[in-house]
């Protein structure tokens, strides 16, 4: 009986968990037997590590072969370990103990010739081995950019099976770090290109500087896609930390290219109106896979015509607003993903949409239906509202407005403000902060808290409302460079609340 031992990693959500791997090589029958919870892609594998481990030149044993993967409770899915399949025969078929197998985990699917191909999750694979304590990986050469980002753990790329045995066995190398990788060109989309909308403006640039929700309406062509568009290049590039949070559910979704892995931009995401509830929040057979709003985490989930949208898919959306993590419960267990994003939504004002709202045909009852798509509650957890107009021909004839440039150096501004005061609380942005905070520690005082204590006292806001209200006034008192927010700042934040038509 000969025994072999190799290690990998399971991916659940962004989360990884080391799996053992053992090969045991005994009397009977030739056979593979593949045990621990193993989904169809991975029972399949049994068939591409002996094509790959024969076409590589190296002996198959032709006998009782039993494969476990460890902890068997762990549901284990995906080619991502082939390559340590194929390493465990192989020591244990050659009875061997390679001190590297017994340090180092391994990721990768195998072709049918030995070549090693690019797996999904590599980035929070690598994460899980470095936080567990594991000195060395090897990974795809293709996922190698990927894998570098992580540092404390000795990264490796290779290209074929036969380069790890070789490495394994003292003779020869594999590809090295790669130390600094490219990063993504910016796209540039300047808010001078808007074509008046001075107010819109202005709510884009408050929602940039405190991270607020905003809801945009009007006539079809003024602009909210432009504005909404243009908004993330407002935003402050992402921290190392949270360039690694957003790296590694896009790793898990498959969407990271080789040149450029690490997104140090906040990401823009704007899913079709057709769009499922488990293409916005996640979903799929299996472990869940993330969705729209996961993929937006710390940038913008933009959703035009959300008219259009299915009432299911919107009603999802009102516990990852509020939690800013979804938890997506399937057969193979709970996948739980972040999703702190800034929810952009923009929307006609009827079904027929005409250029002038006063040549609407549409009955009362079409306009409520069209409009009843977004619930009081959802509409509840949006900061900001603004009702947008057309244009008069005037406005191509007027100096262009303020660039994309100079409105950021604002927003930043703001934001290093905002940063600075919450700081001792965790917190980063303005639209993040609780009402519990905003009450306890950071109360108002009465004249300035008249306006909204007013609007709670006649039912035309909740205490919900209330807080994001506050949340908003104290975004314009950081724009305007004061230390604590007015009662024009709380007027102002309460009017942005309580415009528009939904």
């Amino acid at each position: 009986m000969a025994l072999g031992r190799a290690y990998s990693v399971a991916i659940r959500g962004v989360d990884g968990a080391i799996v053992e791997i053992e090969a045991d090589i005994a009397g009977g029958l030739p056979g593979v037997h593949l045990v621990g919870l193993a989904d169809a892609a991975l029972q399949e594998s049994r068939d591409r590590v002996r094509a790959a481990i024969s076409n590589c030149g190296f002996e198959w044993p032709m006998t009782r072969l039993t494969l476990a993967l460890s902890p068997a409770t762990l549901p284990k899915m995906g080619s991502v370990y082939d390559l340590a399949l194929a390493t465990v025969v192989l020591a244990a078929h050659g009875n061997k103990s390679w001190p590297r197998l017994e340090k180092t985990v391994l990721l990768g699917e195998l072709a049918l010739d030995g070549r090693v191909r690019a797996v999904k999750g590599v980035l929070p694979a690598v994460l899980a081995a470095q936080k567990q304590g594991w000195p060395t990986v090897v990974v795809p050469v293709d996922n190698l950019a990927e894998a570098s980002l992580v540092e404390g753990i000795e990264v490796w790329g290779t290209a074929t099976l036969g380069q790890v045995h070789a490495w394994l066995c003292g003779k020869g190398d594999l590809h090295p770090r790669i130390d600094s990788p490219s990063e993504a060109p910016e796209v540039a989309a300047d808010l001078a290109d808007v074509v008046g909308q001075s107010q819109a403006r202005y709510a884009v640039e408050v929602a940039a500087a405190g991270a607020h929700n905003l809801l945009m309406t009007g006539p079809p062509g003024v602009g909210k896609t432009m504005l909404a568009q243009r908004l993330p290049g407002l935003l402050p590039p992402l921290s190392h930390d949270e360039s690694l949070e957003v790296t590694a559910i896009h790793s898990v979704a498959g969407l990271l290219t080789g040149d450029a892995p690490l997104i140090r931009r906040p990401p823009f995401v704007a899913p079709h109106h057709t769009s499922s509830v488990a293409a916005l929040v996640g979903g799929g057979s299996g472990m869940a896979r993330p969705g729209a709003v996961s993929r937006a985490h710390r940038g913008v989930l933009f959703l035009d015509e959300f008219a259009e949208i299915n009432t299911n898919a919107l009603e999802a959306l009102r516990t990852p607003v509020e939690d800013g993590e979804v938890r997506l419960a399937r057969r193979e267990g709970v996948a739980t993903y972040p999703c702190r994003f800034q929810l952009v939504l923009a929307a006609n004002l009827c079904p027929c949409a005409p250029p002038d709202p006063k040549d609407c045909m549409c009955g009362s009852a079409a306009k409520r239906r069209y409009r009843g798509k977004l619930s009081g509650p959802l509409v509840d957890r949006v900061d900001m509202r603004v009702e947008m107009h057309a244009s008069r021909a005037g406005s191509f004839t007027t100096e262009a407005g303020e660039s994309t440039s100079v409105v950021r150096e604002r927003v930043w501004a703001a934001r290093r403000a905002a940063e600075q005061r919450w700081r001792p609380h965790g917190i980063t942005t303005n639209a993040e902060v609780s009402g519990a905070l905003l009450r306890r520690e950071f109360r108002l005082g009465g004249s300035v808290m008249a306006p909204v204590r007013t609007a709670v006292d006649r039912g035309a806001l909740s205490i919900r409302g209330m807080d994001r209200t506050l949340r908003v006034a104290w975004t314009l008192c950081d724009l305007a460079g004061r230390v604590s927010p007015n009662k024009d700042d709380v007027t102002k934040a309460l009017s942005f609340r309580q415009a528009g038509v939904y």
